[in-house]
């Protein structure tokens, strides 16, 4: 985009052949058709647009992301259930480290974007869904595969308007349940029963499996907000306390894997709730 300025300019040889008893400021208001103008080019820098290239170091944790969801419906279909539940969580750790490995080298893409939220659908939509229903779901008949693919069409809106909503809703905040919680969720408890550490009849399972799956999916394409984390930049310093807490969650995870990353995930996914019961009594937006 061009743009022209006019700056105007007095003839200054008019006023130095006026008479000295007026000021110049004055002769300049009468000598008008004394100035002329000059047109000045202007050149405003256009805004960067976001490049389409492909980078490799970002889209590798993405396709190893995509790959471990791949390789937890294999599992589920060979009936390894605590392996794909093990699968779904590591595709968690490769997908939250994609977007800051890009942020960081500063090769964010157009292409990685929706490259990311095309693997999120099979990792934490599709093999949640597909690993829940050869696992316990069946069992149920038609309510099975109804809770099945209400997880996979809530996991799927909830890409589809994140996409659509970034730069608009807070940074801080995730409007919904984020898919990758939803599918650890899943995978918790599914890690969590399988290893026979829950205290739950047999019977019971293939109901509790339909309830989580009702609410991960139903939950997903809510207004709740949840925390999103971002706020924390690891390139910066953090207070100690954040050091000890990361230090005490490494310490329960490594004594107990399933139990405390289905308990995190539990606490996580009823949190949207409760910042929303929280902002409806006390009439203040929760920040």
């Amino acid at each position: 985009m061009t743009t022209f300025r006019r700056r105007g300019r007095i003839d200054r040889s008019r006023l130095a052949r006026a008479r000295t008893d007026r000021t110049q400021d004055e002769w300049a208001e009468d000598l008008s058709d004394g100035v002329d103008f000059e047109v000045e080019e202007l050149h405003v820098d256009k805004p960067r647009k976001r490049s389409k290239g492909i980078y490799l170091l970002p889209n590798a944790f993405t396709t190893a992301a995509l790959f471990c969801g791949f390789f937890a419906i294999v599992n589920a279909m060979n009936h390894q259930f605590e392996m794909a539940a093990i699968a779904i969580f590591a595709s968690l750790v490769l997908d939250g480290m994609d977007g800051r490995v890009a942020r960081m080298t500063n090769t964010q893409s157009a292409f990685g974007e929706q490259y990311d939220s095309l693997a999120d659908m099979v990792s934490f939509g599709v093999a949640p869904a597909l690993v829940a229903y050869e696992w316990a779901l069946k069992d149920l008949g038609k309510w099975g595969w109804l809770a099945a693919f209400t997880y996979c069409a809530g996991a799927a809106l909830r890409l589809a308007r994140f996409n659509v909503n970034t730069g608009v809703v807070d940074k801080k905040f995730f409007q919904g349940l984020p898919s990758p919680a939803a599918g650890s969720l899943m995978a918790g408890f599914i890690w969590l029963a399988d290893d026979n550490k829950i205290p739950v009849r047999d019977s019971a399972i293939p109901w509790i499996t339909f309830f989580l799956a009702v609410y991960a999916g139903l939950t997903m394409v809510s207004n709740a907000r949840f925390y999103s984390g971002k706020a924390l930049d690891v390139r910066y310093r953090v207070p100690f306390g954040v050091m000890v807490l990361m230090i005490l969650t490494f310490v329960l995870i490594s004594s107990n894997p399933p139990l405390t990353l289905f308990g995190l995930f539990v606490v996580y996914s009823i949190s949207g709730y409760v910042i929303w019961a929280w902002e409806h009594l006390s009439g203040r937006r929760f920040s």
